[in-house]
């Protein structure tokens, strides 16, 4: 709850300062409406505005639900919502704020990996729900969100604004927003240490027994990521198993992931305390 209560806190900060440069006190006491808003709706809700993003449906599929259901009662945590995203690129994350409320969500091309590697990434899922990392991510990529949009504000308003009404401190403040409140959102997204990425594949492993079988899913993940991406909010780029949007040398500096080859390179090594082969 601390992780969460300090990413509250920062990103509460950021929106006050938005709100004061774009508005000066009134405009700051509107962010500040806006942030309790925001703040509360983000705690109760942002699974379901992740989920609804991506258009995610619950699954109908018997075997997909066995699948979840035997790997949270591996884990010992309540047996999450399983969801199906209609894109036929490979890829998954998890939500929700606590184990009791949390959901898993596999896209449609994720279904087309071998089973083993299916039960791989989502048992790695399952443990970030197990670790209650989903409530930083799922926050994270809501607030993120909202400080991006409100920056985007700032930004076209250089381009709308009446050079007498407002000095040249207020076009100084809004290009400081349009450059610096999308990367004080990146920054904040950092709090969600690569470390977790880590735990949850090495978390991942033992409840399948299999490394192998997540390290070729990240392989095969990877390369599908390297030729196509998935359309959405980068916001929610640290949420899912591997980053589905496309980076440059700048924003590969703020990566919320761990390189692959690393990720696979520890599973791989793990691989001789299991005797479990890829179907």
């Amino acid at each position: 709850m601390l992780r969460t209560f300090i990413l509250f806190l920062t990103l509460t900060v950021i929106l006050l300062a938005v709100g004061f440069v774009l508005g000066g006190i009134a405009g700051m006491t509107g962010a500040l409406i806006f942030a309790g808003f925001i703040n509360f709706f983000s705690y109760w809700y942002s699974d379901k505005i992740v989920l609804r993003l991506y258009g995610a449906t619950k699954t109908l599929d018997e075997g997909l639900k066995e699948t979840v259901r035997k790997l949270a009662n591996e884990a010992e945590i309540p047996v999450p919502e399983i969801y199906i995203i209609p894109s036929e690129h490979p890829n998954a994350f998890a939500t929700g704020r606590n184990p009791e409320h949390s959901a898993v969500a596999i896209t449609r091309g994720l279904t087309k990996l071998t089973k083993s590697e299916l039960e791989g990434v989502i048992a790695h899922e399952i443990a970030h729900i197990k670790h209650r990392d989903t409530l930083v991510q799922t926050v994270a990529a809501t607030l993120g969100g909202a400080i991006s949009y409100l920056a985007m504000i700032g930004y076209w308003s250089l381009f709308r604004r009446d050079g007498n009404r407002d000095g040249a401190g207020m076009l100084i403040g809004i290009v400081l927003i349009a450059i610096f409140a999308p990367l004080a959102a990146t920054l904040i997204k950092l709090a969600i240490s690569r470390r977790r990425e880590y735990a949850a594949d090495h978390e991942g492993a033992l409840l399948t027994r299999n490394p192998g079988a997540l390290a070729t899913a990240l392989m095969k993940i990877s390369e599908d990521t390297s030729h196509s991406r998935i359309h959405g909010n980068s916001a929610t780029s640290h949420m899912w198993i591997v980053n589905p949007f496309r980076s440059d040398w700048f924003t590969g500096m703020f990566s919320t992931h761990p390189p692959i080859k690393r990720r696979i390179a520890k599973l791989e090594r793990m691989t001789g305390k299991f005797g479990g082969e890829n179907e």
